[in-house]
């Protein structure tokens, strides 16, 4: 993209953001949108054909809609969000059919929502985001959400659920096993495939090393 017009609308999405209601969730703020388009970024460059436009924009509005992971609602934020990105972008001079593009990859970003992602740049923008959930800012983001959800750090006496089943619903370290390393799978571009291996090696490396500190007597 060429940096004057990426200046451009990256001010101009950013001017949207803080027009919308104020959101307390310290794991979907503005660092994690500005994280996305980082590494959506890095992906545009394996693929040049993709509208950059549209990948930036769908980097910073996916989450317009926020709604806790435990919501009864939660599968339909990612749906709010690309229509609330629909209605803030009418008079952008967007196209009509990179409008769809957009909400297509909006709605299709979100985990709970199960979407399968249709073209490249819902690809590159659901991939971009899944990968902050890897890494040390994945790690410190799945310690908050769990704490803001009252789960205890790990099992008392089988943190590693090598004699239980695994319940992320009740222990936070066991959310690498139930969903985490599961992502690098789900990728959907061999770019962001290869850069979620090696973070989830990172993820993995510090998950065993912790429950060898836990269980210390």
């Amino acid at each position: 993209m060429d940096p004057q017009l990426q200046n451009e609308w990256q001010h101009r999405l950013i001017a949207l953001l803080e027009q919308q209601p104020p959101d307390n969730d310290g794991a979907h703020d503005l660092s994690h949108l500005h994280r996305v388009w980082a590494v959506a970024r890095q992906l545009l460059q394996h693929y040049p054909e993709a509208d950059p436009v549209v990948v930036m924009a769908g980097s910073y509005l996916h989450d317009l809609v926020n709604l806790p992971k435990n919501h009864p609602q939660r599968q339909l934020a990612s749906h709010w969000s690309a229509e609330r990105a629909r209605q803030l972008l009418a008079e952008s001079g967007l196209t009509p059919a990179q409008l769809d593009n957009l909400a297509h990859a909006i709605e299709a970003h979100s985990y709970s929502a199960a979407i399968e992602p249709r073209t490249l740049e819902a690809r590159i923008v659901q991939d971009a985001d899944r990968m902050d959930a890897l890494g040390p800012v994945g790690l410190a983001r799945m310690f908050y959400v769990s704490g803001r959800m009252g789960r205890a750090l790990a099992h008392p006496l089988d943190p590693l659920a090598e004699h239980r089943g695994l319940d992320d619903q009740a222990w936070a370290i066991d959310h690498i096993d139930v969903k985490l390393a599961k992502l690098p799978g789900m990728m959907q571009t061999e770019a962001g495939r290869a850069l979620a291996e090696r973070k989830l090696q990172w993820l993995l490396s510090f998950r065993d090393e912790f429950c060898q500190d836990w269980m210390a007597r």
